[in-house]
């Protein structure tokens, strides 16, 4: 077409990049397979004018602008080197054409969530907070900003999306009414249960309390035992969170308070005696 209208002078260099493949590599990555596998193939929600369907966007699944971009930008490129994280600018300047690869380049989601997770531990502390109050305004939970920060900063290490700042957090707005059923067959006996209640007495006794501080407790307690930390932590998580891992348990207890991880331990007790 250029050289038909007579601008081969001006006629840019053309370059095709590598398909987008399938996750498995089998065949071209189409919008079905987003709805198949459950992820986004569109930047922002699209609805199918054809079919009526409702497609969700990576914007609106919780995908951070800088994370995506990186994200695509590693699709049948590379750099020549070990690095993977590029900001905007870095990756104008890395650019060069000769590292595209021409075999197809498949479609990881899983690495496209795992950018999401680099980029957002690096979000300031100020950003997850208001993440984090703007998922419980939405069901009408409020405490004070300080207590807030704590939750974001403890939870900065284990999100993908900004959501999950408050999906993965909830124990600490309510306490759990199950608890996880393989820390409980496994690492529940009398034994344990006797030990943390004695921790959640020693607990009682304080209105305000640091993680070094309940650490500091903790070994007290354990050392009367002769009994390691390892023995009784998972026992003593789930009885605070309901949940068999999550965030440093110390830190959970400082957030929570002394008498809140008190009480639940002592309901988790009552709740799973005849266990």
């Amino acid at each position: 077409l250029y050289r038909y209208l007579g601008w081969e002078t001006t006629m840019p260099e053309f370059a095709h990049l590598p398909l987008l493949l399938k996750p498995d590599g089998k065949g071209k990555l189409s919008k079905r397979d987003g709805l198949k596998h459950g992820f986004p193939v569109f930047p922002l929600n699209w609805n199918d004018p054809a079919s009526g369907e409702d497609l969700m966007g990576f914007r609106e699944s919780g995908f951070l602008p800088d994370a995506f971009t990186n994200f695509l930008a590693m699709l049948g490129w590379n750099p020549g080197t070990e690095q993977e994280l590029f900001d905007l600018a870095n990756l104008i300047s890395e650019f060069s054409i000769e590292r595209i690869g021409k075999a197809g380049a498949k479609f990881d989601i899983e690495k496209a969530k795992w950018f999401n997770q680099q980029y957002l531990k690096e979000k300031p502390l100020e950003y997850l907070t208001d993440c984090l109050e703007e998922s419980m305004a939405n069901e009408g939970l409020h405490s004070p900003r300080s207590i807030n920060e704590k939750i974001a900063e403890v939870m900065r290490e284990r999100i993908i999306y900004p959501s999950d700042i408050f999906e993965k957090s909830r124990f600490f707005f309510s306490p759990p009414e199950t608890y996880d059923e393989k820390v409980i067959k496994k690492k529940w006996n009398e034994e344990i249960a006797s030990i943390i209640e004695e921790y959640a007495n020693a607990l009682s006794k304080h209105d305000s309390m640091t993680a070094e501080v309940a650490k500091e407790t903790l070994s007290s307690v354990l050392e009367l035992h002769n009994t390691g930390m390892g023995k009784i932590m998972p026992a003593l998580r789930t009885s605070l969170t309901g949940e068999g891992g999550g965030p440093d348990l110390m830190s959970i207890i400082e957030i929570l308070g002394p008498l809140e991880s008190s009480k639940r331990i002592q309901t988790a007790i009552e709740k799973l005696q005849d266990r």
